[in-house]
């Protein structure tokens, strides 16, 4: 027994030695290191805007702080102006419009719909001061929020419906003497809130990013790379790189992930290659809406629902709404699984004026196939509910939501649909029949941020399965796990039973020969004997 233990101790101790100098440790992915080492450093500002005299004094306006800004940053209106930022629009090749101007000012969204007629709320978001109706005067120096963009102390904020201009609480004189490059706060300001409050819109951009962890972005995270939102989208005189897919329709000043990772920042070639025709967010984002919900459906014909004739919400056990009287009904989801859509980096979109075409309505269609060589499987929130259209001219309507007071005809303080549709469509100009509907609608918004860390990305078994895999939904390729293809499948059935029988035929002759070897060893004794 003793001796049995002792070779029981021996060969674990062998097979241990032995895995360990086998182990081959993953090689160090250089071309990452090297992006690591960049980021790893932080910019630190060379100038201390305290020690200048002209940002010394107390401000009555904010216009007097954008005046002084002007006074060293001379000419940099001229570049703000000329900025989607800023316009709310861009000059672009709209398939089926030829050239044309799209954005903000003619796009409508199935969340709060439009902006005209509802200016001085949504202007909370424009980086300009006294945007309260469509007359805003956008070729105004004085009107640009140089804050909005570069204050660093973290104090600046806008107005609730102060057509853009800051809280009156905001120290004009402090946030003047405290601006610097944008950080994470200047641009979640507005784009972790758009739609309603944190996350709603986007899915993959919200506030839970100023302070992460690797698990929920790898990039943003403070345990890791510690990347701010200006590390990436860059700019040129105010352009910033990277463009919002719900307003842009071309493929062009978008940003990529193979800018900093190159096309190949993987050693094993083979996921190299499957980036020809899959994005690396597919397989880097499997989930979004990792710490906060994300508004998957708004239904507006629920709303105006009253109790004890008097508006009023409700809300899930994680404080989301659930129901608004001024809003309707909402869907809301957590750690979501994309859907997954071919995107060539071209979309169309409704424009106010289109006729609907196709129920439901896609507010705006992303373009891309199997066959078109420039498209690539994305990941996309698809975000769906309905919203008020005029069933005599086919058009969806732009409501007028907001007003400060009643007997505006806003339907946020009126509920009445009927006035709010008359007077909404009345400013744009285009015609009202009297009679409304709600359709159904769909907008898609591709997922580009809270990147997994690389051990959480999906596996191969994510996609290459035959049971409810990540790409179940996308056709016309054949994948392997996936598909059946009955010469593929006779070629390998053929291939696998071929070479079964072959292996079986070559041990049944192995076990014959070896029989009739002992059986003429036996004679050959036999003879001796």
């Amino acid at each position: 027994m003793n001796r049995v233990i002792i070779y029981v101790i021996v060969i674990t101790v062998i097979v241990l030695v032995s895995v360990n100098l086998m182990h081959q440790p993953e090689p160090l992915n250089l071309s990452q290191f090297k992006l690591k080492q960049e980021y790893a450093t932080k910019k630190k500002p060379s100038v201390d805007h305290t020690q200048f005299e002209i940002l010394n004094q107390e401000f009555e306006t904010p216009q007097d702080v954008t005046l002084a800004c002007l006074q060293c940053h001379n000419k940099r209106h001229e570049e703000i102006i000329h900025s989607s930022h800023w316009n709310w629009e861009r000059v672009a090749y709209v398939e089926g419009k030829g050239i044309s101007k799209i954005g903000k000012k003619n796009v409508i969204n199935n969340f709060c719909i439009g902006s005209n007629s509802n200016e001085q709320a949504c202007a909370a978001c424009h980086i300009g001061f006294g945007m309260n109706s469509n007359t805003f005067d956008f070729s105004n120096a004085k009107n640009v929020d140089c804050m909005v963009c570069h204050d660093n102390s973290e104090e600046y904020f806008k107005g609730a419906a102060m057509a853009g201009y800051p809280d009156r609480s905001v120290n004009l004189s402090k946030v003047a003497q405290s601006v610097g490059r944008p950080n994470n706060v200047n641009c979640g300001s507005c784009h972790f809130y758009s739609g309603g409050g944190n996350n709603v819109k986007h899915g993959d951009l919200e506030e839970a990013l100023l302070a992460c962890d690797r698990n929920v972005d790898v990039h943003m995270a403070q345990n890791g790379m510690g990347m701010t939102c200006v590390d990436c989208h860059g700019d040129e005189k105010h352009n910033i790189k990277g463009k919002l897919y719900s307003v842009s329709s071309t493929d062009v000043n978008r940003m990529n992930c193979e800018e900093c990772h190159t096309s190949r920042p993987h050693l094993d070639d083979m996921l190299n290659r499957h980036g020809n025709k899959i994005a690396c967010q597919t397989c880097h984002i499997p989930t979004y809406a990792k710490v906060n919900s994300t508004k998957m459906a708004w239904r507006w014909s629920e709303s105006g629902k009253m109790k004890d004739g008097q508006p009023y919400h409700e809300e899930d056990s994680l404080g989301n709404h659930t129901y608004l009287s001024i809003k309707g009904e909402f869907e809301w989801g957590n750690n979501v699984e994309p859907d997954y859509f071919w995107f060539n980096g071209h979309a169309q979109h409704y424009v106010i004026g289109d006729k609907i075409d196709t129920i439901p309505v896609q507010v705006n269609r992303l373009l891309g196939s199997v066959n078109d060589i420039h498209s690539k499987i994305y990941p996309v929130k698809v975000h769906k509910g309905d919203q008020i259209y005029d069933p005599e001219t086919h058009m969806l309507i732009q409501p007028k939501l907001y007003s400060p007071a009643k007997g505006d005809s806003a339907f946020w303080v009126d509920f009445d649909w009927n006035l709010a549709a008359e007077a909404g469509m009345k400013r744009i100009g285009l015609p009202y029949s009297g009679k409304y509907d709600f359709v159904e609608t769909e907008m898609y918004w591709p997922i580009n941020h809270m990147v997994a860390p690389k051990d959480q990305a999906l596996a191969c078994v994510d996609c290459h399965t035959s049971h409810n895999g990540r790409l179940a939904s996308l056709n016309g390729f054949y994948m392997p796990g996936r598909d059946r293809n009955r010469w593929i499948d006779l070629i390998g059935n053929l291939l696998f039973w071929g070479s079964l029988i072959g292996v079986s035929f070559h041990a049944l002759a192995r076990l014959i020969n070896s029989f009739r070897k002992n059986e003429m060893e036996a004679e050959e004794i036999n003879i001796e004997n």
